[in-house]
Formats: structure tokens, sequence, C-alpha cells
């Protein structure tokens, strides 16, 4: 590979990079390419950027940009695949589900909203990561629920204070 060609994968790489806060580092050596070609389409179905690289290229495009990738610098050994998600979760239950028919990939390491995850036991953890918008939704879901509580007792308790006065006035009756 030329030098040009080195730097503009570099320049490629380093965008992706700022663009998205989910980074997963992945081994998917000794997949035959039918295995890799249905990886890839899984990939493409769930808005999830599978990229086979160079270890020391993605390493210049890590160094490149504003966030400290360092922890993840001992994970580029061997063949490494690249996933790059909007979503935490998305890659880690892509990787769990393509695992059920292929050994591989085997995750290497994760950079995910800020956090570092190492190593292929970080699976499950990665697997129950909630997504931002998840937890947008259950940040609502719990700002809605003493509003509900108020209503509900408040349309429970007029029908409680009307059969308290019909039983009061058919008694006096």
């Amino acid at each position: 590979m030329k030098k040009e060609e080195k730097f503009q994968v570099i320049e490629s790489l380093t965008s992706k990079l700022k663009s998205r806060e989910v980074v997963y580092l992945t081994d998917t050596s000794g997949l035959n390419v039918e295995t890799i070609n249905k990886l890839r389409r899984l990939c493409f179905k769930r808005n999830i950027t599978l990229e086979v690289v160079k270890n020391t290229l993605l390493r210049k495009a890590m160094e490149a940009t504003d966030t400290n990738y360092e922890p993840l610098f001992g994970a580029l050994k061997g063949s490494t695949a690249l996933l790059l998600a909007e979503d935490a979760n998305a890659p880690a239950r892509l990787i769990k589900e393509f695992r059920r028919t292929s050994p591989k990939p085997i995750l290497k390491g994760a950079f995910v909203q800020q956090s570092f995850f190492l190593g292929d036991d970080q699976l499950d953890i990665l697997v129950n990561l909630k997504s931002k918008n998840e937890l947008l939704g259950d940040l609502i879901g719990l700002l809605q629920s003493p509003a509900r509580n108020v209503i509900s007792a408040l349309q429970s308790g007029g029908t409680t204070i009307a059969g308290v006065l019909k039983t009061l006035s058919e008694k006096e009756g």
C-alpha cells in the first residue's frame, strides 16, 4: 500500500471514529467468505458498519481523534474488524446472535459512550447496556409516573366520594 493510500485510509477511519460514540473491535480471522458475507449483511440490516482494518492504520486514526483510545491499543493485535454503530448494545447483540451459528467474531474491546470494555468476557455486559434512547424513555416514564398516580387517585376518589354520599343519603331516607 502506498503512503498516499495509507493516509487516505487513516483520514477515512478518523472521520468515522469522530462521528460515532460506539466502537467495537472484533476478531473475525478464520471465517470463510460465506460466513463473513452473512455477517456483513446482518450488520447492514442493523445499521452497523463493519470494516476489516490494519491495526497500525487504525491506531494512527485513533490517535488523530480527540478521544483517548489508548486502553484499546492492547487489543490491536492479529486480525481486527471494526464495528461502528449508533446504539450502544447493537453490535454486542449482533455478535451474540451470530455466535449461535459461528465461533466468531470474538470481542477484543469496545468503546461505548466514554467507557472501555476489554475482552470477550465483557460481551454480556455490553448486551445489557441500554441505549441513550432507551434511557430517555425510562426517564420519561419515571417522570410521568407521579402525575399518573395523582390523576388516578383523583379520578377514583371522585367515584368513592359519590358512593359514600349516595350511601349516606339512602340511610337518612
